[in-house]
């Protein structure tokens, strides 16, 4: 099937192109041409002047449309993707939070089993958010999961999958370096999380492989005292250390608008994903969070005390707007860090991302409101408000 969408301002990694087509080939982008005029044989959309961007790649979603990832099932799995594609997600790396081990078996055995049974799903890989943190800033993790690494428990859980992608921990715990190491070794991103971490953990983590930060500014000190010293936090480290890669929750609640645009200078489009962070909540009508212990209030989730943010209900549209209306980064900025970053980030660069030639047709409509008109995924159409 040739599908043609012409009249559209288009993205690609040299910037705007206007007045030409994306031409789409069954799953794949055929090409991306300055010309506009009908491809013999080819179903014409027109963009009708509208944003032509690479589809959203999510790094870090721990579920949506009233269900979490962490209920292993397929079920759950299925009906969160379809929930945040509808809002512009077209790559997903399903996200749990500290869990049990069986928890984690299950759920990886679900995600491996979508992967090999489907090579169009949009999911590329598990993501585990703990359970190796500092209890000192575990936020609303599960305190009863959180514990050290331990090699007798991450080894057989790495060596019996091949769907896990990243894995996140708190560089200053005991193991935490051979854990990060191990993990490089086996092409999984370790990431920085949940951490007390100050400039000495945050470079020999960097140097034992943990490159990325999961949501920056979040769960983790800044410039700080300690009695009549001061003493650099995790996140000046992070911004010592070039080449680290970081991500934020840009629903304008987690991290400031202010300070995402403020990591965007420092740090710029090429180093800086956005995340949702989101729960299942998220992209639903529902008002109760799948955790007993959270709330939502003022358009984000809280644990119930109001001690510390619960992730998101923000899905990929709301990140752009954010990103541009709030934080004033220029739109082009926001869409490659909410795609072309992540996909470099995340080892996906050859086929996912941006909109060229060979890569998948992952691709949005967005109006000047900054609101999805048109998802495909794969090649598939999976949300239309255009025509």
């Amino acid at each position: 099937m040739l599908t043609q969408i012409i009249n559209g301002r288009i993205l690609t990694p040299q910037g705007w192109l206007k007045d030409g087509s994306v031409i789409i080939r069954d799953n794949k982008i055929l090409e991306v041409t300055n010309c506009d005029l009908a491809v013999i044989g080819a179903n014409v959309v027109d963009a009708r002047g509208m944003y032509v961007v690479p589809g959203g790649i999510e790094m870090h979603v721990h579920g949506g449309g009233g269900r979490d990832f962490q209920e292993g099932t397929e079920e759950a799995f299925k009906v969160a993707v379809d929930a945040h594609a509808k809002h512009g997600t077209t790559s997903i790396f399903p996200t749990l939070s500290s869990s049990t081990v069986p928890m984690i078996e299950v759920a990886l055995d679900t995600c491996q089993k979508i992967m090999t049974e489907d090579p169009n799903t949009p999911i590329l890989g598990l993501h585990l958010e703990g359970h190796y943190l500092s209890k000192k800033k575990a936020g609303a993790q599960m305190p009863e999961c959180i514990k050290d690494p331990d090699p007798n428990e991450y080894i057989p859980i790495v060596e019996g999958t091949n769907c896990l992608a990243r894995w996140d921990a708190a560089p200053e715990l005991p193991g935490a370096i051979q854990f990060g190491k191990y993990c490089a070794e086996k092409g999984i991103l370790p990431s920085i999380a949940h951490t007390a971490a100050e400039y000495e953990d945050v470079k020999a983590a960097y140097e034992a492989g943990f490159t990325h930060v999961t949501h920056f500014y979040n769960a983790m000190p800044g410039f700080h005292n300690k009695r009549e010293y001061k003493y650099e936090g995790t996140v000046e480290s992070v911004y010592l250390i070039d080449d680290m890669t970081i991500e934020c929750v840009a629903d304008g609640i987690h991290v400031p608008p202010t300070i995402l645009r403020m990591a965007y200078k420092i740090k710029g489009v090429e180093r800086m994903a956005l995340i949702t962070d989101a729960l299942a909540v998220a992209a639903s009508d529902s008002t109760t969070a799948f955790d007993p212990r959270v709330v939502i209030e003022d358009g984000v989730c809280k644990l119930s005390d109001r001690s510390a943010l619960a992730g998101s209900i923000a899905t990929m549209d709301r990140l752009i707007r954010v990103a541009v209306k709030q934080a004033e980064i220029p739109l082009e900025d926001a869409c490659r860090m909410v795609s072309e970053t992540p996909a470099r980030i995340m080892n996906v660069l050859d086929r996912k991302g941006t909109l060229q030639h060979g890569k998948d047709a992952d691709i949005l409509i967005l109006d000047d409101k900054l609101d999805v008109r048109c998802v495909w995924q794969m090649g598939k159409i999976i949300e239309n408000t255009l025509f």
